[in-house]
């Protein structure tokens, strides 16, 4: 395996490797791209390695696969799958020949992993990745929102002002302190008040009914 001494064909061998073994953890391939995945790399690898680097390399790169997948199924805020990403870098970069190798190497991990994203467009995902914000648009149909639900169903609502309002300040519905404004029109403390709309987390208040009666 001469050939994989060539800067430019092990980059094509790690991103081929790459890419198919983040397929396998991204989407439902039955084990097709986990095999191609590790025989390329389990091909860089035992062509790479010497007395000098150890399979310690290999076992770096195969915790650095095992926190990406506790970060899919655990975590899912990217921090831990992030480690994991770099430890399989410096894992597939040390074993290299040289320098430019070593990055070439590291930029076709970058490269495969990205492009094995283009393979949710085809394939089933796995369930593994569920809670990651890649997979559903954060709709109100989904139960998402970009407010908060409990401020849509103040609108109507009437309550008391707890400092005044010129024009924003702090208002008291129902037991529970809300940051409001109303709009060009300057409310006094201890004023009754009625929430009027809600526009994201801005809470646009006016004088209650019977304030304005008055």
């Amino acid at each position: 395996m001469e050939w994989l001494d060539i800067a430019s064909i092990g980059f094509i061998v790690i991103f081929l490797g790459t890419l198919f073994l983040f397929g396998e953890l991204l989407v439902k391939a039955r084990g097709l791209f986990a095999l191609l995945g590790v025989g390329m790399t389990a091909m860089y690898f035992l062509h790479h390695l010497t007395g000098d680097t150890g399979f310690w390399v290999v076992i770096l790169y195969l915790i650095g696969i095992v926190l990406i997948i506790l970060d899919g199924k655990l975590f899912s805020d990217g921090t831990v799958g992030l480690i994991g990403v770099i430890l399989m870098v410096v894992g597939l970069a040390i074993p290299a020949p040289s320098l430019v190798y070593g990055i070439l190497v590291g930029m076709a991990f970058i490269l495969g992993g990205l492009s094995s994203l283009f393979f949710l467009k085809v394939f089933t995902r796995r369930q593994m990745w569920s809670k990651l914000t890649f997979k559903d648009r954060l709709t109100s149909e989904r139960g998402y929102n970009s407010i908060n639900m409990e401020y849509k169903e103040l609108v109507g609502k009437k309550g008391k002002t707890l400092n005044s309002l010129r024009p924003t300040g702090t208002i008291n519905i129902e037991g529970q302190p809300y940051s409001a404004t109303s709009g060009g029109q300057w409310i006094e403390a201890e004023e009754e008040i009625e929430v009027t709309s809600v526009d994201g987390t801005r809470i646009l208040v006016a004088r209650s009914n019977q304030e304005k009666e008055e």
